[in-house]
């Protein structure tokens, strides 16, 4: 099925996971410190944008869809800013629970001359407790109520947000109310996820899971996709390359497909427009490899620009097309 990009403007996504504010602290560097072998950063600009699964929901939103944004921040200064966002970057915040038990992550990262510099995280990554788990899934069963949702996205960074409890629960919601649903997992509960219809880890998050070596090649990568299928039963499986491309595996078809010639400038959030697509394209019914070549696009794009931006929805269909005549991205 071909991707129509009209159509992503009526598909309602709901997210759940891990949501952080991306702190920017961007200056000039004209000297070394005389109290260590350090850059001197002149600030001049700070910047708060949306993070984690909030990426993915900007994505989303950026694409026309619209989402609904599931998780736990701390009743704090940082938490009530990231809520003061919200319906400024016209998201829903009811599926937001705040919390006085652990504080809102926030990762500063300090930028000079387009060079990230360092990076410092400010984060509680306990799970959460058994109260904030029931008020989430509560918030989330709310809003399946209220709302056609198309698909369900589990985004996880190991903050917390995605115990097994919130998992196992949200689940089984989506199975048995007939819902999509894909994973972006990390370590922590990676095989938790039974029946999920997508699963997109790494490459280097699957090498850590299974016992024998992930290399980026494709009877390795089917070898691990036969794995994964054995472990939950899904029907799809995306596995991101970073530089080597992107490996889809379903309906009988597997395959790599490589990355394109790009001026790479920043890869965070790459990760977060890939799964954003995957999770679009599942909602709508899209081919796996037609979702893998869009999803590789995508991600490629938002490395051409520094910090944490979502897709461009035009400049991705631009893309599609000239590759889909061409065989390249030259328009």
């Amino acid at each position: 099925m071909t991707p129509a990009f009209e159509t992503f403007q009526h598909q309602n996504i709901l997210i759940v996971g891990d949501v952080m504010i991306d702190r920017y602290l961007t200056g000039k560097v004209n000297r070394i410190s005389p109290e260590a072998p350090v850059p001197v950063v002149h600030l001049q600009a700070r910047d708060n944008r949306l993070g984690g699964a909030g990426n993915v929901a900007l994505n989303l939103k950026a694409l026309g869809a619209t989402p609904y944004l599931c998780s736990v921040i701390g009743k704090d200064e940082n938490g009530r800013q990231l809520a003061d966002m919200l319906p400024e970057l016209h998201l829903s915040g009811r599926g937001i629970v705040q919390s006085e038990e652990r504080k809102t992550t926030v990762k500063t990262r300090i930028i000079a001359a387009s060079q990230h510099l360092l990076r410092v995280d400010d984060e509680d990554t306990h799970c959460l407790t058994e109260r904030e788990a029931g008020l989430l899934a509560d918030s989330i069963r709310e809003i399946l109520d209220s709302r056609n949702i198309h698909a369900i996205l589990f985004q996880d960074y190991n903050k917390g947000v995605l115990s097994h409890k919130v998992i196992h629960e949200i689940m089984l919601e989506a199975i048995k109310r007939d819902i999509p649903t894909a994973v972006d997992p990390k370590f922590d509960n990676f095989w938790d996820y039974n029946q999920v219809t997508l699963f997109k880890p790494n490459l280097k998050e699957i090498q850590a899971q299974l016992p024998f070596r992930v290399e980026p090649e494709l009877s390795s990568l089917r070898r691990a996709a036969e794995q994964i299928h054995s472990k939950l039963g899904n029907q799809y499986a995306l596995i991101t390359l970073s530089d080597k491309g992107i490996f889809f595996d379903g309906n009988g078809d597997s395959e790599v497909l490589p990355t394109h010639p790009r001026s790479i400038a920043d890869v965070c959030g790459a990760g977060d427009t890939v799964f954003a697509i995957a999770g679009l394209g599942l909602s709508l019914g899209m081919d796996i490899r037609d979702i893998a070549l869009l999803a590789n696009l995508a991600g490629g794009q938002v490395c051409e620009k520094v910090g944490v931006v979502p897709v461009d929805k035009a400049q991705l269909e631009q893309e599609y097309r000239a590759y889909v005549k061409n065989g390249t991205l030259a328009l």
